[in-house]
């Protein structure tokens, strides 16, 4: 069985190492995204998924546009049975879809058709969900509208932000692929069509999306928090002269304190407490622009913070 894999990002990690290590497999190609410029130097760095890849010694192309005509070419002297594709992070064209013998799979991480997009962790967690999971579908020209062949549900703990979900969901997903391909492969699995109902989108992170609007509600806010950490990071702005100062927040807690939202109602060694639209949030790690990660004793301990400060949303 021919097998070519395109993913980028390191949720797609999982996947090829299970792939390339499953008997009756063989990876032929893997397909990523060129290199980026990253850091201060604009170094030019690989992707997770061509590091793994070259470890394995598995051959790599790096087309810069997926809809390249030379690039169907070459994926079709690999002759795919199948083509496995894991937050490649492009839009296929049909005619790459129509190549493989089965067809194209996907893995994604959310149960379709909900949080169908770009950042369906992250969104599931804002959103306040309490499970998510991943679907194996076979790929159409829509986006993430195939037909499915597999889904698997894990719940969202209180403790997940978006990175401890999407570790579990790489390997959730790499386990799910690894069990449905021979049966899909043999005819054992119909695909389903996705219901009409229930779909959405989970549009792409911005940084923007990390500002802590003051006036939701606590929990709201709590699960914001979570979802955009490790990035963007929630962040806000404690109003002081000359200018306001930038704040990442990085841990919190709910509580039922009422207080004008945005506004300190309590500052002692047990945390900063913030008022909020509902609700209020005790602050108990949080960081000024520049400097390094604090507990919020060691914050106000080299802080004038006073009850009443305000915190701009």
């Amino acid at each position: 069985m021919n097998l070519v894999f395109m993913g980028t990002a390191e949720l797609s990690c999982a996947s090829l190492e299970r792939l390339a290590g499953m008997k009756g497999i063989i990876v032929r190609a893997v397909v990523t995204q060129p290199d980026k410029p990253k850091g201060r130097e604009l170094k030019l760095t690989p992707s997770p998924v061509k590091v793994l890849a070259e470890r394995l010694q598995l051959p790599v192309l790096q087309p810069l546009k997926a809809r390249e005509e030379n690039f169907a070419s070459q994926l079709r002297e690999f002759k795919p049975d199948l083509m496995v594709v894991v937050a490649y992070g492009q839009i296929l064209p049909q005619r790459l879809l129509d190549l493989p013998t089965y067809g194209c799979v996907n893995v994604h991480t959310s149960l379709l058709p909900k949080y169908r997009g770009a950042a369906p962790i992250q969104w599931a967690i804002a959103e306040g969900e309490q499970e998510t999971g991943v679907t194996i579908m076979k790929m159409d020209a829509g986006l993430d509208t195939g037909p499915v062949l597999a889904t698997r549900r894990t719940p969202i703990l209180p403790a997940d932000d978006s990175q401890s979900l999407h570790d579990r969901l790489a390997q959730l997903g790499a386990d799910l692929l690894g069990e449905t391909i021979p049966e899909y492969l043999a005819g054992r699995i119909a695909p389903q069509p996705q219901p009409a109902e229930g779909a959405s989108y989970a549009a792409k992170i911005k940084k923007d999306d990390g500002r802590i609007d003051w006036k939701l509600p606590a929990r709201k806010i709590w699960n914001r928090l979570r979802a955009f950490t490790p990035w963007p990071g929630g962040f806000t702005f404690l109003e002081v002269q000359p200018k306001p100062q930038m704040l990442k927040i990085w841990k919190v807690e709910v509580l039922e304190t009422n207080g004008r939202a945005g506004t300190v109602v309590a500052a002692d060694k047990t945390g900063l407490v913030i008022g909020c639209g509902q609700g209020a949030l005790r602050v108990l790690e949080l960081q000024r622009e520049g400097g390094k990660r604090l507990t919020a004793e060691q914050f106000l301990a080299g802080s004038q913070l006073k009850l009443g400060a305000r915190f701009l949303g």
